[in-house]
């Protein structure tokens, strides 16, 4: 039976798992803390593409939260990943997004245009307005492809639990009669570009996040063991019928490396 001690690589999602808003959850800074002295392989794997990697990096350490930004992967690079190897640089794409979305589109040479899209690409957006929705809507029913960044329908906040990118996307699906490539969790293309990096056995790389139906349903999508945290949007573990139970659940990333280190002494 697999231990917390025969892991190799941690894929960890943020929203919920490292922080709510920008409020850190306890034992966060001092777990990333100890898998780095370790020398342990971890990514960090969020489908909010609201901020590029250095945003993160920078938002992470107003936390007190060190994780340099050639560990951080988003949904928004993913996605600019797809377009560049699918459709090719130069793609014109017209983005419902933010500033993280458009950062990782312009590197990969993606041009983001509202004259004759080929794609349509839509994150999370807390700017959106209904000519947004118009644009694009008349976009995808023109032959335009539609790419989603991911599907999270709600987001964790300090307030508590917000719409999120999924909410903008149901809106298109509804007003265009078509569903979206879903480049983040639980579809594939945004865990299996972090298990390529890590270079780890998949067997031994686990998914840790907050949501059942996108961290843990990703996981287990691609074979990988999985870690619930009830920190974020899953307060409660699943019940006994449902088809989502974890490998291991905790209530927080402190429980988790409380029990990673005893499972390390025995």
């Amino acid at each position: 039976m697999l231990q917390l001690r025969d892991l190799r690589a941690l894929l960890i999602d943020m929203d919920g798992v490292l922080y709510r808003g920008d409020t850190p959850i306890v034992g966060a800074q001092a777990f990333l803390a100890w898998l780095t002295q370790r020398g342990f392989p971890f990514l960090l794997v969020t489908n909010n593409s609201t901020l590029d990697a250095s945003a993160y990096e920078r938002k992470l350490a107003g936390m007190g939260i060190a994780v340099p930004a050639q560990r951080i992967l988003t949904s928004a690079m993913a996605t600019a990943d797809y377009l560049a190897r699918n459709l090719g640089p130069g793609t014109r794409v017209l983005m419902i997004g933010e500033s993280g979305l458009e950062c990782s589109l312009r590197e990969r040479g993606i041009e983001i245009s509202d004259q004759a899209p080929q794609a349509v690409v839509v994150g999370m957006d807390r700017h959106i307005t209904y000519a947004k929705l118009r644009t694009a809507t008349l976009a995808i029913r023109a032959g335009a492809q539609f790419i989603a960044t991911n599907s999270d329908r709600t987001l964790p906040t300090e307030a508590g639990i917000v719409p999120g990118a999924g909410a903008i996307v149901a809106a298109l699906v509804a007003a265009t009669d078509r569903a979206p490539v879903i480049i983040g969790k639980p579809e594939p293309p945004l865990l299996e570009l972090a298990i390529a990096k890590l270079g780890q056995p998949p067997e031994l790389t686990a998914a840790l996040g907050d949501r059942l139906e996108t961290d843990i349903a990703g996981g287990k999508r691609l074979s990988l063991p999985t870690i619930l945290v009830l920190s974020g949007v899953t307060e409660q573990p699943p019940p006994p019928q449902s088809d989502l139970h974890p490998t291991w659940t905790f209530r927080s990333v402190r429980e988790l490396h409380a029990a990673w280190q005893e499972s390390l002494s025995r």
